[in-house]
């Protein structure tokens, strides 16, 4: 079998110390490793990144916003539940991963309140989702009450399960230019930018585009099969707007660059891509799955962080750089101790023009 089709061929160890439990301070300070584009890296800082752009290059980010998706509750019994809300299916009805969840038969409710505010939500379990394991629920909130307003009082900002000692606040967790609430994991690519990179972009004739994907569950869902062609990619909401589009096909015009914030927007670019079969706007849902083998439409170059051994995020990356070389890059990256995942450091892939 192909080596790049083998989910063995993409693990690697990673030291616990490296895992980054807190972000640094300020945001900017992070370190930055630069993937050139024939052979070679250099290390830098990521406040550094206007100067390895170019006049007319566009970075193109996700805008998406983390919400307070982590909830504790008590059944009617008084058993203590944890409720993680993982997609919308329509207004006050959620897919949720309920802990413990096989004790949940249909119609069991889940009361959430917060005696201090006088906050409260009633959950109802509707039905159960077979490929997931979770749950659908129906939230009752009270009369000229909005629920995200509650949800705001009464849930936390989930952090990834590999962050167990974090110090961080919730603010910490989001980008600042998030703005689309229905994400459950930050684009943590977009983690390291501040206003004073985003001024510098602005001086240098840096463009910026944004597009939404709400980052689920299926982030931080191993992928389980030898055979990587067997793996049932998960399905991702995206919207790539017409301003976006436009953006992008006028940087390619002018042999400008485009750069993707984030594997969350190369998903979603092209994603919207697969769909069309060209460069159009697109609103819904992409289960896109990149590897090594697959040709890049739209995007030519990645800052990203580093990401978990088998993971389709990394197979991802490897698809833009080659698997053995970017295994290559992870190991002096561990060497250099780096540091790894969602409060990590960056890794920005040079276009090769």
């Amino acid at each position: 079998m192909d080596p790049n089709l083998k989910l063995s061929s993409y693990d690697y160890f990673l030291p616990q110390e490296l895992i980054a439990q807190n972000p640094v301070i300020p945001r900017d300070s992070s370190r930055l490793l630069v993937v050139k584009p024939e052979e070679g890296i250099d290390h830098k800082i990521f406040s550094s990144l206007p100067d390895l752009l170019l006049p007319g290059d566009l970075l193109v980010l996700n805008n998406t916003r983390v919400i307070p998706a982590r909830l504790y509750g008590k059944k009617s019994t008084g058993a203590m539940v944890e409720v993680l809300l993982v997609e919308e299916k329509y207004p006050l009805c959620w897919l949720a991963l309920v802990k413990p969840g096989k004790r949940f038969s249909m119609g069991a409710e889940i009361v959430f309140e917060d005696e201090a505010t006088g906050a409260y939500l009633k959950a109802t379990v509707v039905d159960k989702d077979e490929a997931t394991g979770g749950r659908i629920v129906e939230f009752t909130v009270g009369n000229r009450v909005s629920f995200w307003d509650v949800l705001d009082k009464l849930g936390n900002i989930p952090f990834p399960p590999y962050v167990t000692q974090s110090e961080a606040l919730p603010s910490q967790y989001q980008t600042i230019y998030a703005q689309k609430q229905g994400a459950i994991a930050a684009p943590t690519a977009g983690l390291h930018f501040t206003e004073d990179v985003f001024n510098r972009l602005a001086e240098k004739q840096v463009a910026i585009a944004h597009i939404t994907l709400h980052v689920g569950i299926g982030t931080f869902r191993p992928v389980e099969v030898e055979d990587i062609l067997n793996h049932e990619m998960h399905q991702e909401w995206i919207e790539v707007n017409q301003e976006t589009i436009d953006k992008i096909k006028e940087t390619k015009s002018r042999g400008g660059r485009v750069i993707s914030v984030g594997t969350t927007v190369v998903r979603a670019l092209e994603g919207t891509f697969a769909h069309h079969n060209a460069l159009m706007p697109y609103r819904g849902k992409t289960n896109l799955f990149i590897y090594p083998g697959y040709e890049f439409k739209v995007i030519d170059g990645l800052i990203t962080n580093f990401h978990l051994p088998k993971s389709s995020l990394l197979m991802l990356v490897g698809a833009l750089i080659g698997r053995e070389r970017l295994l290559s890059i992870y190991q002096r990256a561990i060497e250099e101790k780096y540091r790894f995942y969602s409060f990590g450091d960056a890794m920005f892939i040079a276009p090769k023009r």
